[in-house]
């Protein structure tokens, strides 16, 4: 299963981990994913979404 966000799409990103001393590493950063229960169209449904889409409101959790 993909590390992405089922609302924004937001996913693993890569890139260098420099030191001091200028040496380069490769690293990966991964998005803050939450698994939540909402209602989606009349039916519950489990979604992967990022902590800054639950944040802003963009889905409702179901309780």
């Amino acid at each position: 299963m993909a590390r992405r966000c089922d609302i924004c799409g937001k996913g693993t990103i890569t890139g260098n981990t420099v030191s001091k001393s200028r040496n380069h590493q490769r690293r990966t950063w991964k998005p803050n994913l939450v698994n939540v229960k909402t209602d989606m169209f009349g039916r519950t449904e489990t979604l992967k979404v990022c902590a800054r889409c639950l944040k802003t409101g963009l889905i409702t959790k179901k309780v």
